[in-house]
């Protein structure tokens, strides 16, 4: 029998090579066989029927994948996270969402602390969920080696090669690279194909990456209308990818310069974040929400607005570690939170009135702010910030 490897087959079916190796994981392909890393593919093989296309609910879960980030895939009312962990049957994902909350409620050393048991567990979805909370924990306190370590756990437990881990792996591909503005990979997988693989939170929390994808190409109108769609739809029951949600929604409408509708949804995700102290998401956005959270979160709730911050420091000093030596970029590090708004809104366009009147301070405190940002940056006009700005 002659055979054809999957990038032979993704060619002759259409699809992506990727989908082909799921296919093949599932037995879904009479007569394929492994070989090494690859699959071997008989030629008179023909493609299977795409199973997506009979999912006709954005969130319907599919059957694998209980007990990956339990916490982030469980739709509770604000107020109720702990209460909602508590409640948890099963001991095992009880532990990974309490350290889940620990992560999204900015208290990374806790996180650390109950994630790391669970990051050689005997079940692949505890595990994983482990090693990346252990990941993202450690970023945030700069424990740069400590984080690449679970990086590297993770990609070991995803080498089984099973439907449910190609999804996992091609999840975590886009939404590392997009998240820390990485240069993307070769062969970045298409959203569509492990969206509908993954459960309903991650699913939620996926098209919050694709949307953060569409943000930093500039396409802000896509970005939010997808942003908008998916909430609509059902994400909104799910708090945490839910204010993440939000807050992409945030930056689109501030590149847009429509405060209204950035403020409303800046409300919304306070809304379902204040109550359970899940304020983690605010501080790694900071830098992007164009002095949002110093016109609305810092006059009415001060304190909390003070922990955002700590944590915009913290986590902002760990992702530029890995976000500039790879990039080659040289994202400014010495900035206040303040003056880093500001430099974002000048880089944007914004006039000294604009960003007066948007974050509730003078005109004449803009402008020291503005020269003291190029003074820090060693540059001469406001038209050089763009270099040293997030996207």
């Amino acid at each position: 029998m002659e055979y054809m490897t999957a990038k032979e087959a993704a060619g002759k079916w259409k699809i992506s090579q990727r989908l082909v190796q799921r296919y093949c994981a599932e037995g879904r392909i009479a007569g394929c066989r492994k070989f090494g890393w690859s699959w071997e593919i008989p030629r008179t093989a023909t493609k299977p029927e795409d199973p997506r296309h009979n999912d006709t609910s954005m969130f319907a879960p599919p059957v694998s994948f209980n007990g990956l980030m339990p916490l982030m895939n469980t739709s509770f009312e604000p107020g109720s996270c702990r209460k909602t962990i508590e409640n948890f049957s099963l001991q095992e994902d009880k532990d990974i969402a309490i350290a889940e909350y620990y992560y999204f409620s900015g208290q990374p050393e806790k996180a650390i602390r109950h994630a790391k048991p669970y990051m050689h567990s005997s079940s692949e979805h505890h595990r994983l969920s482990a090693c990346l909370i252990y990941a993202y924990a450690n970023l945030s306190l700069s424990e740069i080696q400590q984080a690449k370590a679970a990086l590297s756990l993770i990609h070991e437990a995803l080498s089984a090669n099973s439907s449910p881990s190609i999804a996992a792996e091609d999840f975590i591909a886009f939404t590392s690279a997009v998240l820390l503005h990485l240069p993307l990979p070769k062969e970045m997988p298409p959203i569509q194909s492990f969206l509908t693989h993954l459960p309903p939170g991650l699913r939620a929390f996926a098209l919050y990456v694709e949307a953060h994808y569409l943000y930093l190409k500039g396409e802000y109108g896509k970005s939010v209308g997808i942003t908008e769609a998916t909430l609509e739809m059902g994400a909104s029951q799910y708090p945490i990818p839910a204010i993440y949600l939000h807050l992409i929604a945030v930056m689109d409408y501030m590149s847009l310069k429509d405060k209204e509708q950035a403020e409303r949804h800046l409300l919304s995700a306070w809304n379902l974040a204040q109550p359970d102290d899940l304020i983690e998401a605010f501080g790694e956005h900071h830098g992007l929400l164009g002095g949002m959270l110093e016109a609305v979160i810092k006059p009415q709730w001060p304190e909390d607005f003070k922990r955002i911050i700590e944590i915009t420091y913290r986590f902002s000093y760990g992702w530029r570690r890995i976000h500039n030596p790879t990039t080659g970029e040289d994202v400014a590090d010495d900035l206040t939170t303040t003056e880093f708004a500001v430099a974002m809104l000048a880089a944007r366009g914004w006039t000294n009135q604009e960003i007066a009147s948007h974050m509730n301070i003078s005109v004449h405190t803009v402008k020291h702010h503005i020269s003291t940002i190029l003074q820090k940056l060693n540059i001469h006009q406001r038209q050089q910030l763009k270099q040293y700005m997030l996207k």
